[in-house]
């Protein structure tokens, strides 16, 4: 029996490395998959992906601005509307900025905060009732090892990261006694196709990439998506029925 058989999920950031990894994992253990993007195009061709690579896949493509706190409700209803029931929310949608604190603006903090850290919060909270009526209904949200370990220079991303980890913790404790586990993975260096096109301007290819050795962790490599994919997959699952408020570092032995 798959590990997802039966079960529901909706995605954020479904356009992106991980989103796209993690859609296709779900759908290959038998989850019908919302996925969720703001942009449409790139929303699409994962879709299709995953439905090339998993006949028979179920997948509903919304494009959304989860940055935007009606989208969640929105969001939510469809998903019920085209499937009937919700087991799983994976919050792993995100944006970067590249501002030192001294320097950042109003304007970035708010965009970096709704999307990063706020997206979340109101989708679980329009998720809940749902997820309560599973029985079994599980929440993933997707921060990052920077969450521990900040950087100079992404102050706005990295506190977003950090406040996820609360937020997760807090929510688990909440809804213990509802049904709900609450848990976060932490990615770390993470091979997606966003710093693929990064490194490709400064003339550097996805090969080169995934040979060359790196500082960051002790494994030191850059890690697949899917490689992030799998325990997302695994707390979403019900074989971590004993696991909430939990945090999975996927990060290769981040250094610190």
């Amino acid at each position: 029996m798959p590990r997802l058989a039966g079960k529901t999920a909706i995605i954020t950031g479904g356009a992106g490395g991980i989103g796209h990894a993690t859609a296709r994992l779900f759908a290959e253990e038998g989850a019908r998959i919302a996925l969720v993007d703001i942009d449409s195009s790139a929303l699409d061709q994962v879709a299709a992906s995953v439905r090339e690579a998993v006949p028979g896949a179920e997948i509903l493509a919304i494009e959304a601005d989860v940055g935007q706190e009606s989208a969640a409700g929105q969001i939510v209803a469809r998903s019920l509307a085209a499937f009937g029931s919700l087991d799983i929310l994976v919050n792993n949608a995100g944006i970067r900025s590249y501002e030192p604190l001294e320097a950042a603006k109003a304007e970035t903090w708010a965009k970096v905060l709704s999307v990063n850290l706020l997206s979340y919060a109101y989708l679980a909270r329009e998720a809940l009732p749902a997820l309560r009526r599973s029985g079994k209904g599980a929440i993933v949200n997707i921060s990052s090892t920077h969450a521990f370990n900040p950087r100079a220079g992404m102050g706005q991303y990295d506190a977003a990261k950090a406040g996820i980890i609360s937020l997760t913790k807090t929510l688990a404790f909440e809804e213990v006694d509802r049904g709900v586990r609450v848990n976060a993975v932490c990615p770390g260096l993470t091979l997606t196709p966003f710093h693929v096109r990064r490194f490709a301007a400064e003339g550097r290819s996805e090969q080169d990439l995934r040979t060359e050795q790196v500082d960051h962790n002790i494994q030191r490599r850059w890690a697949d998506p899917r490689e992030v994919a799998f325990p997302i997959l695994w707390l979403a699952s019900d074989e971590a029925s004993f696991c909430t408020a939990s945090v999975i570092m996927a990060d290769g032995g981040t250094r610190v």
